[in-house]
């Protein structure tokens, strides 16, 4: 009964692991018949290279933007579709909609908006007498990609929030109001201790999709200006298929993986204090 689960794993799994391990240690153009063995050399290349140091930071200037934001604006949309009486449903799947479009379509949109002869561009030239170089300038170009995450994403971590929100026994709320609590001490006191496992869901998720953010750049600034939107997924994918060099790629990948793991583990560390402290971990 287990065997087709084992065979679609070994495919799509176990032989590429095992074959990744063959390419980060060779080098090889993805053409040729014939490939060099290199040893650590692709790791050392890697840890060496200004474009890899880039890749690394890429994450955290992502992240400073993308995690607050992004748990506030979902954690709000949350507690309005909690707070309607009526057609909950309709309204969370109306915020979860821009979750389905497509990145490729989203990121075409934005450019033609923030183009300078848009109805944008022209407001700030008639307002300003300027137009922001939305995309040429590194602080810019990192919030419009940001701010593009964020609206795609809110709706689909505002269900896992909803989700938890219904979970909670309206018991404690009812208790808090005989106390003479208010609505802004329930939230702090109940809400969010009682949120912690959707937290805790929510912010790994975040943080593991701050390492894998490839489709916005690449259609938007191409990884620009100087590197400041050049992410894991956009150097491993110029590696691989512009540059042919596999097995660098596939090294890169390697750290890009071990950079998410690390990355996890701290977060998890820290959510799991947290919940320690909450009662939630033992």
């Amino acid at each position: 009964m287990a065997s087709p689960y084992l065979l679609f794993a070994a495919v799509f799994f176990f032989i590429p692991l095992l074959w990744s391990v063959v390419l980060m240690l060779s080098d090889w153009n993805l053409i040729s018949p014939e490939w060099r063995w290199v040893g650590l050399q692709n790791f050392l290349e890697a840890l060496q290279s200004r474009r890899v140091q880039q890749a690394f930071l890429s994450p955290f200037r992502f992240m400073v933007i993308i995690v607050p934001l992004g748990i506030t604006i979902s954690l709000a949309i949350a507690l309005l579709v909690n707070s309607l009486k009526r057609f909950q449903g309709l309204y969370a799947v109306g915020f979860f909609l821009p979750y389905l479009a497509s990145g490729v379509a989203v990121s075409l949109v934005v450019r033609g908006v923030l183009a300078f002869n848009s109805p944008v561009g022209r407001f700030f030239l008639n307002t300003f007498g300027d137009v922001p170089d939305w995309l040429g300038h590194p602080t810019l170009a990192i919030l419009v990609i940001s701010l593009m995450i964020v609206w795609k994403f809110s709706g689909y971590y505002a269900l896992i929030f909803l989700a938890g929100l219904q979970s909670i026994p309206r018991e404690l709320y009812e208790a808090a109001q005989i106390d003479g609590a208010s609505s802004w001490r329930a939230f702090w006191s109940i809400t969010l201790p009682m949120l912690y496992p959707a937290l805790y869901s929510v912010l790994i998720l975040m943080v593991g999709l701050m390492f894998t953010i490839f489709t916005e750049p690449y259609v938007l600034t191409k990884g620009g200006p100087d590197l400041a939107t050049h992410t894991w997924y956009l150097e491993i994918y110029y590696q691989a298929f512009s540059a042919l060099r596999s097995g660098y790629a596939t090294a890169i990948a390697t750290l890009n993986a071990l950079a998410v793991f690390l990355m996890v583990t701290v977060v998890r560390r820290s959510m799991e204090r947290w919940g320690r402290s909450l009662g939630w971990v033992e």
